[in-house]
Parts: C-alpha cells; structure tokens; sequence
C-alpha cells in the first residue's frame, strides 16, 4: 500500500468516525467539538521556603483538529509548562483541558510527546525504537512492521534501521523520535524545542520534514521554540506568549507553513510579508526581554 493511500484511507476513517460520533450526540442532545479546547488555564508551582511561582494565568484557546501551530516568548514566559500541561504530566492549579469531548486529567497515546533530545532507548535499534509503542500495545507482528517500515521510508531511515541509535547523528535521532511518535498514532503531536539542538541545515531539513508529515498525516500539532524564524516558518497559527506570569500576548494567522509545504523554506523566507512579520515579532519579544531584565535589577 503506497503512502498516500495509508493516508487517504486513515482520513476516510477518521471522518467516519467523527460523524458517527456526531451522529450519537445528535441523539444524545450533545454534540462535542473534535480538537483541543483549553479553557482560563493557570499553573503555579509552591516553592520549599513558602513563596510560590505563577507560571501561567488564564491561558485560553481553542485548536482544531488538523492546525499546526508554533508558540514563541520570552524565557521563562511558560512554554514548556504549557505543553506538559497539555501532555499531562502536570496538573493545572486552575482552569479545564478537553480534548475531543473528554477532560485531560494525565498522560494518554492520543497525545504524542517529541522531545528537545529524542529520549530514544539507547540500547534499541531503530527499528526497535519506532515500534516500541506498537509494542506495548499488543499489536500483531506483521501489522507493526508494516507500520514501522512505512514510517522509516517517510522519515527517510529505512537504510538505518537495525543500526543502534548512538551510531546516528543529532537529526536523525530526532527522525527517529518523530517515527517513534507517529507509530503510536496520536490525534496531537506535542513537539517541546525539537530542532533547537540541531546545526543550521540540518534544521531546515526536519523543518521541511515536519510540514510534510503535517500534511500527510492531518495531525494537529503544537511546537514550542525559540527561533522566531521557525515559527513564522512552521505555524499556520503562531502564539506569542507574555512574561511570566505567561499569558497569551498576540496570536497570528500565517500563510507560510501552507506556502513551505513541499517547497524550498528559503524561498518561503522571501515572502513579502516574512520579514516584516519576523521584525515585529522579534521587537515585540525584545521589548518582552528588557522588562523581565528590569524586574530582575529593581529585585537587586
């Protein structure tokens, strides 16, 4: 079965099941939006000596099922607090997560976790390491194979596939994290800086990777970085995020990650909008850093 196939039977599927869904809750009186629906979320984390930390206050937003979006801001403005909210590996002091009609109240395989560093198991192969949630489901030899071989060939590391995850360089280690995450078929893909460790053109390269498999597969995806460039580069939806406590500051709707789809990123960077884009951000996040910088000398 060829690639494109896979993913026009999974969409056919997927619809299906939601208006099946739909259906029901037609019947039921309810009906509940597919996606991820967060709602006055705010986190603070109470210190040893008494004092407490609000990292995040009213955070909300609603992101449907399909969107790719990039969140920026300052350090320590509650980016990554935010996703491992999201992942459910924190528990919100305040405020509700729902993730297709259900409240998120911890870890689940419909939400899929791609780290800075790949957190692969060292001592697995490749292979070994993409099937590993296939694996631990129980899931029929034959038909994990054929999914970690599909996955391989998508993220161009079927030549490397009995090789140990050691032997190979920053990027393809990221490769194989993003094949270990789809193998589990999550309905969100939560990406915490996953290309922040990597050299200049390794990064374009998995930035054009990321598009391709956003448009493939239909996954929503949230992605947390540092780079303005990679962000007006990789979210359709693009969050800029206040100092702590993190709030949402502005929000925008770019054409870029649609425009990079298949085409030469530097190219996209040379969209008249890019680079006015890129400037008011990066002053905007400037202006975000002298304040944080301010606090911390009145504090002294």
């Amino acid at each position: 079965m060829t690639p494109a196939r896979r993913v026009e039977l999974r969409r056919a599927t997927l619809n299906a099941a939601a208006n099946s869904r739909d259906q029901t809750q037609k019947k039921a009186g309810t009906i509940t939006v597919s996606g991820l629906s967060i709602k006055d979320l705010s986190m603070r984390f109470d210190l040893p000596n008494g004092s407490s930390v609000q990292a995040l206050e009213n955070v909300s937003l609603d992101l449907k099922e399909g969107e790719l979006m990039s969140v920026l801001g300052p350090s320590g403005c509650g980016k990554t607090t935010l996703l491992n909210i999201v992942a459910g590996f924190l528990a919100p002091t305040s405020g509700t997560l729902v993730m297709n009609g259900h409240e998120i109240t911890g870890p689940d395989a419909e939400r899929g976790m791609v780290f800075q560093k790949g957190a692969l198991f060292e001592w697995m192969s490749v292979r070994e390491n993409v099937g590993f949630g296939p694996s631990m489901k129980g899931m029929p030899k034959a038909e994990k194979a054929q999914i970690v071989d599909h996955l391989l060939d998508v993220v161009g590391l079927q030549d490397f596939k009995e090789k140990a995850v050691y032997e190979l360089s920053g990027g393809m280690q990221q490769r194989v994290a993003l094949a270990r995450c789809l193998a589990n078929d999550p309905d969100v893909i939560l990406m915490d800086e996953p290309l922040g460790a990597l050299d200049a053109l390794t990064r374009e390269k998995m930035q054009s990777l990321v598009l391709k498999l956003w448009k493939e597969t239909g996954k929503t995806i949230i992605l947390i970085t540092h780079s303005v460039e990679e962000a007006l580069l990789l979210g359709e939806r693009l969050i800029v995020m206040a100092p702590r406590p993190g709030r949402i500051h502005k929000e925008y709707h770019l054409p870029f990650a649609e425009l990079g789809v298949g085409a030469d990123l530097r190219e996209v960077k040379k969209h008249p909008e890019f680079g006015s884009k890129r400037d008011e951000i990066l002053a905007m996040i400037w202006d975000m850093e002298e304040e944080i910088m301010g606090r911390t000398e009145a504090a002294t």
